[in-house]
């Protein structure tokens, strides 16, 4: 008799200790998988200290196979679940798609950036939901500094030394915390010209900061955020973000080209696509975390909504801390409709809660014992210690060396504003160039790139210069894109474009006898950049597969355009004669583009053969950044 498979959706808290439970339970009677995008369990409240550069990012990254040992790790998205034939469709990182039967299925997707109907938030503010975007902000608020530290104008230092974070809650706070003490760490060595020093703005709607938590721990995490300059103003939120700056609800302007979003999370919206009963974008399950009416359906975590028995009518909020418990108590579950062990409801105890607020500070309220300062903070790290499930010694190194030694204040660039939208059904994987569509993430207006990016220059940064989608090589942010890359003009050489002008059924060249000089020649004009080669404009577009099952549920911000395209989803499509992606496309057989005058291209076709379309393969690509084209995506 074959072993029962059991398929476990994330590796969140949630997914993470039912994996490691059910392995420890099942004993090799069951065959566990676990779908994840990353390779690894981030253990999300220390991801402050990596954007303050006090923790490295592989400090809070655990190895799902190094700790997993009898897990068997698949890496991919999933998009689909068919529930009547017990399978899970995914979608793996370089786009292939698979399938993944089950037994037993457990949802534990967690949660993604909440959005909220504020004009231009989705296009110019950056979540803090995963390693990405702690990444980018560390590197975006570095060059900030430093750019204002060299900028002779005053306002134009104080818009790029201003820092603002919606939302007071528990990440927001430590944030802002952190941000505070690294930026003032950063004018210290290196004084602004202008004589000004860096601000940070903690905004919220509510009265306090941190509302959900103890009211003492709320007044402790105030004090400490005032003494370090940081302007608390609550019951304010933005209204409107540009490039510039926001607009807030009492009517002021703030000048910034920084804002953080950490508003909230909402559930993952793939098990909208269920079709089962639903509570806030939760999916409604029992005490024993089973869905009703489907015995072989588990979910817990951020996608589940679970009854609070401690106070009926209530459900668990979303929590890490709840998360962590209902794995375990959900792994039980899942082993013993096995028949290995007994079911048990989850009911939870509340420990208290712990907040790190840089250096010595914090606010903790171990078994509802408030507590601030020096011992609050010995309490908060050793409580990360213990709750880490690995890396201890490393965290722990890193703590130490942050004590007695300067902090690195450099910025990588990495990570580009671009790759970390706001918007993103996986904020835990940066968006790359070339990389498939992730099912669920919805297309931008006009003006914004495909994969959430915007075409133009973003309030939290600009894009790499060169890269699809991003600025052109222009020695300010704000120029007009070049005419060979997306989101511009398209280069008249290149398909899609008008045709060249040295090409059959063209213009007469510029360059022949008679005609005004080329503009790739001496004494004209300079030629535009050209796009690369055999790359679709517009990006990754792709055809829905024709099987019927259910696909991620569109983001909340609108609704997604159908993906054209014949070619597998997320790949795009190749035009015909022309290079595939990274490879130098094929030359035309027109003219040479050598500086000597071009050969006679021959009779022109008749008047009503129409001109060549785009599957004329372009000509050698020809970069603006004087590095070979080959192998470039």
């Amino acid at each position: 008799m074959s072993r029962p498979r059991i398929v476990i959706v994330g590796a969140g808290f949630a997914g993470y200790r039912t994996a490691r439970t059910l392995s420890r339970l099942t004993r090799h009677q069951a065959d566990i998988t676990l779908l994840n995008p990353t390779d690894y369990f981030l253990y999300l409240p220390l991801l402050p200290q990596v954007a303050a550069g006090i923790l490295e990012p592989r400090r809070v990254s655990v190895s799902l196979s190094g700790t997993l040992p009898h897990v068997r790790l698949v890496l991919g998205e999933a998009d689909g679940i068919d529930l009547d034939g017990h399978t899970v469709h995914y979608t793996g990182p370089e786009g292939e798609e698979g399938t993944l039967p089950f037994d037993r299925l457990v949802l534990a997707a967690g949660s993604v950036n909440k959005l909220l109907p504020i004009p231009g938030v989705a296009e110019h503010a950056h979540g803090f939901r995963g390693l990405p975007e702690a990444l980018y902000l560390r590197d975006h608020v570095t060059r900030q500094v430093e750019l204002a530290a060299a900028a002779d104008d005053r306002a134009e230092c104080a818009a790029r030394c201003t820092f603002v974070v919606v939302g007071a809650g528990y990440t927001g706070t430590e944030v802002a915390a952190h941000g505070a003490m690294y930026t003032d760490a950063q004018v210290r060595k290196h004084p602004m010209r202008t004589g000004m020093r860096p601000r940070w703005m903690l905004l919220d709607v509510a009265p306090r900061v941190m509302p959900e938590m103890d009211e003492r721990l709320s007044r402790t995490a105030e004090r400490v955020l005032r003494q370090r300059g940081v302007d608390v103003r609550m019951g304010t939120s933005v209204k409107e973000a540009t490039h510039d700056g926001v607009v807030l609800t009492d009517g002021s302007t703030v000048d910034t080209r920084t804002l953080v979003w950490c508003v909230g999370v909402r559930p993952d919206p793939l098990v909208e696509s269920l079709g089962l009963p639903m509570e806030r974008g939760r999916l409604l399950v029992d005490p024993h975390l089973q869905v009703p009416g489907r015995p072989e359906l588990f979910a817990c975590g951020d996608v589940a909504a679970v009854p609070d028995l401690n106070q009926p009518g209530q459900y668990t909020p979303m929590t890490a801390q709840h998360a962590w418990r209902h794995g375990k108590v959900c792994a039980q579950n899942v082993a013993a409709s096995l028949g290995i062990g007994e079911r048990r409801a989850y009911r939870h105890r509340d420990m208290g809660f712990v907040v790190d607020l840089g250096g010595a500070k914090a606010a903790a309220n171990p078994l509802g014992l408030p507590m601030s300062g020096p011992a609050a903070g010995a309490v908060t790290r050793g409580y990360h210690l213990a709750a880490m499930p690995g890396n201890r010694v490393r965290v722990a190194a890193d703590w130490l060396l942050d004590a007695v030694l300067p902090r690195q204040a450099v910025q990588l660039g990495l990570v580009r504003s671009w790759s970390v939208p706001l918007e993103s059904s996986s904020p835990e994987v940066a968006r790359v160039p070339g990389s498939p569509k992730r099912p669920g993430e919805a297309t931008g207006p006009a003006g914004q790139r495909p994969d959430g990016g915007d075409a133009g220059t973003h309030l939290g940064g600009e894009p790499a210069k060169g890269q699809p989608g991003a600025e052109p090589a222009r020695n300010h942010p704000g120029g007009e894109p070049a005419k060979g890359q997306p989101g511009g003009e398209p280069a008249k050489n290149q398909p899609g474009g008008e045709p060249a002008k040295e090409q059959p059924g063209g213009e007469p060249a510029k360059n022949q006898p008679g005609g005004e000089p080329a503009k790739n020649q001496p004494g004209g004009e300079p030629a535009g950049s050209r796009s690369h080669g055999g790359r679709a404009k517009g990006g990754q577009s792709g055809s829905p597969r024709a099987s019927g099952k259910p696909r991620r549920a569109v983001e909340a911000a609108g609704p997604r355009p159908a993906r054209g395209g014949s070619g597998k989803p997320g790949r795009a499509p190749r035009a015909s004669g022309a290079g595939s992606a990274g490879k130098r496309p094929t030359a035309p057989s027109g003219p040479s583009r050598s500086a000597g005058p071009p050969t006679d291209p021959g009779p022109e076709p008749p008047a009503n053969q129409p001109p060549p379309g785009p599957d004329i393969a372009p000509g050698p690509v020809k970069r603006t950044d004087g590095r070979a084209a080959e192998g470039d995506s």
